[in-house]
């Protein structure tokens, strides 16, 4: 890596790009010169943004060095009592603006302010309301969003604030110049404050999102989570939230906790494994009269309503079998808690409240706490402190105790806030009750969630809604069901999950192509939607690719698995009509798209083998079913089983019948259609649970 720095009539940092690191780097020019102009030029063509300090900077000085990002350069200098930044990191083509605020010099202006911008016309960003639901081609009210700019060739920028997320606001004046800043009339400030503000270029709509989005759990040292994190990602549960059938409601002759129990025992009976239950807003009193079934108040004292649980949580815990996920609102004007601790607006922000409500939690056997109504009444007042305190005391009790937590309603400066906390794992991305008009906004959102870590929840739905359930599997985040006793669907939930109720999951949440993205943004809705994801196994990734008509009953829609990481051949699989085809290299799909076209691509290996993976399972080749996979001329996997789980039928295709030998189980013989290449072999274990290698050779 070059670096030079010229002292003439302009301080100008150059970082030249190098052909020899595997993540190229990229040409990133910044500039302040004396009379306080300065600009950031990154090297794709048009790629320039530029601003002005108002006024002369002053001790110019820069340094080189690495954070959690990588290594960068920084150019530093003061001007109107405060310190300012630019720094450059070449190895992904990202810049941090920061600027230093102390206590007498709150109220100066933003920075950066940028008057010169690519002109680009599109713009996706995010509402300032709950759920955070997208929109695109306008950033009205969306100030505290990150906003994605963008051509039809995918070429594009994205900006947003990188630090004090709760109080960060970006503007659009009316001349179009771009300004970030923190919001008006802050005070009480202790000390100082380094706001900072982070910009992506590059090439690629997803891959400008992920870059945007490691930036920050990089800047903040979150380790992003595992898919698998927590219970709720690793098991199927049953939720009673809004939406499912016991939200607010139970069979007359059992009575809420014994509705649940008899729930758990129907799934148990039917062999469906679940590793959760959760408890909406309905399990603790709420509202001046204490009711667990006020329905529209807040919180009166979190805790068990005796009515309910007369031997209180933990007792009933115990007797359910199963850890919990329990639900939370705002404080009731009425509640007891706002004469003893401290508050602000209609949350706790006492770490009191946080150390005795969490200890109570997991002495509970509460697994994950979900703070509800983050957008609408459960909010602090956005001053320099409450807000802090708030999410942190939450987040930081939640973890002493062993709990992670789960954002509902969230606003986007909460989903930019969990880059702060290591065990915020998921949050809601769609409204309540997940369907077929619920799609669009679930993708969209979770494309925002999962770049910084955080992994989606679609919300309650029926077992006997496929599409739902895959959607959400697909989602890789957290899958979870709602049916009345006796209502389930044991085939689809066994698509979903292994026996022993451990989810079988892509690597990554299912968002919207590019080519979506821009179709959406030139057309507007009426484009089809295809959204994707993956399993990869050693160098090999296998693609799940979700379609579905916008615009009438059905609409073409095409894609090319080279586009989305699968280079060579590679077999494609409908995997309702059982039927497939080879596509060649870097050839594109067509297909029809209608209530929804679920697809899987993997790939042709050395051996001339594609495998599908097993057939029982919607993510066919997820990790906790394909635990390996690799073809060296010889294809290898390895089959995961849990325990009294009945035989995996295994599919794919072959230009021949293959020979196949198993370890560690049995094989039936290889079932091969000459006529379309496709085989499928049942495997068994010797005992479970277990792993079994299973070879293939052509």
């Amino acid at each position: 890596m070059l670096i030079r720095t010229l002292l003439a009539t302009a301080l100008l940092l150059t970082v030249s790009a190098s052909a020899a690191a595997a993540q190229p780097l990229q040409a990133i020019d910044v500039g302040v010169d004396p009379s306080g102009h300065y600009v950031v030029r990154f090297a794709a063509e048009g790629m320039t943004f530029g601003g002005d300090l108002g006024m002369p900077p002053s001790a110019v000085r820069t340094n080189d060095g690495q954070d959690g990002i990588g290594q960068y350069h920084v150019i530093e200098f003061d001007y109107s009592g405060r310190t300012s930044s630019i720094t450059a990191y070449p190895q992904i083509g990202a810049v941090v603006f920061a600027t230093t605020y102390a206590r007498d010099n709150l109220a100066v202006g933003d920075f950066p302010v940028l008057s010169q911008l690519p002109a680009l016309p599109y713009v996706l960003s995010y509402h300032d309301t709950p759920f955070s639901p997208y929109q695109l081609n306008t950033v009205d009210q969306a100030g505290d969003s990150p906003w994605l700019f963008f051509d039809a060739s995918a070429n594009g920028y994205l900006i947003s604030p990188a630090s004090d997320f709760l109080i960060a606001r970006m503007a659009r004046a009316a001349d179009g110049s771009l300004s970030s800043g923190l919001t008006a009339n802050l005070s009480g400030l202790s000390g100082n404050l380094t706001h900072r503000t982070l910009l992506v270029a590059g090439t690629g709509l997803n891959h400008l999102f992920d870059t945007w989005g490691n930036a920050l759990t990089g800047l903040h040292a979150k380790v992003r989570p595992p898919n698998d994190a927590d219970l709720t990602l690793a098991s199927l549960g049953y939720w009673t939230d809004n939406g499912a059938s016991y939200y607010y409601h139970f069979e007359p002759n059992l009575g809420y906790a014994g509705t649940l129990l008899a729930v758990r025992h129907e799934l148990e009976q039917r062999g469906i494994g679940i590793g959760y239950l959760q408890l909406d807003s309905w399990w603790y009193p709420k509202g001046p009269g204490a009711r667990w079934d006020d329905a529209r108040d807040g919180i009166y004292r979190y805790r068990a309503a005796p009515d309910l649980f007369p031997s209180g949580l933990d007792s009933f815990q115990q007797q359910v079998g199963l850890a919990l996920v329990t639900h939370a609102r705002w404080i009731d004007p009425s509640s007891p808690y706002r004469a003893e601790l401290a508050f602000s607006g209609n949350v706790m922000t006492d770490q009191r409240y946080w150390s005795d409500l969490m200890g109570y939690l997991h002495s509970s056997g509460v697994v994950t706490y979900e703070q509800d109504w983050l957008g609408a009444q459960a909010q602090p007042v956005y001053d320099l402190s409450a807000p802090q305190q708030f999410m942190g005391n939450m987040a930081t009790d939640a973890q002493q105790e062993g709990l992670t937590l789960q954002y509902c309603m969230p606003l986007p400066r909460h989903v930019l806030q969990t880059v702060e906390y290591a065990n915020v794992t998921s949050m809601r991305v769609s409204d309540d009750r997940f369907d077929r008009n619920r799609w669009d906004t679930f993708l969209y959102t979770s494309r925002l969630a999962s770049a910084v870590g955080v992994w989606p929840w679609s919300d309650v739905y029926m077992s006997t809604e496929r599409n739902n359930l895959l959607l959400s599997v697909l989602s890789a985040g957290v899958v979870g069901f709602g049916d009345a006793l006796g209502a389930e669907n044991a085939d689809n939930l066994h698509h979903a999950a292994r026996a022993d109720g451990v989810l079988v999951k892509p690597d990554v949440p299912l968002v919207p192509t590019d080519a979506s993205i821009l179709a959406e943004a030139a057309q507007g809705n009426s484009a089809p939607m295809l959204a994707w994801t993956y399993s990869e196994h050693a160098d090999q990734r296998a693609l799940y690719v979700f379609a579905y008509a916008r615009n009438g009953s059905s609409q073409s829609v095409s894609f090319s698995p080279r586009g989305l990481g699968v280079s060579g051949a590679a077999y494609v699989y409908d995997y309702f009509s059982g039927t497939g085809s080879v596509l060649p290299s870097g050839a594109a799909y067509t297909t029809t798209a209608s209530d929804g076209t679920y697809l899987v691509v993997a790939p042709v290996g050395p051996s001339g083998i594609a495998l599908v993976g097993d057939a029982g399972s919607f993510a066919t080749l997820g990790q906790k079913r394909i635990s390996a996979l690799s073809d060296t001329g010889v294809l290898d996997a390895t089959v995961e089983f849990a325990a009294g789980e009945q035989p995996v039928r295994l599919i794919g295709y072959a230009p021949a019948a293959p020979a196949a030998t198993a370890t560690g189980g049995a094989l039936d013989p290889v079932d091969y259609d000459a006529a379309t290449g496709r085989f499928s072999i049942s495997v068994r274990p010797d005992s479970t649970p277990a792993e079994v290698h299973v070879e293939l050779t052509p």
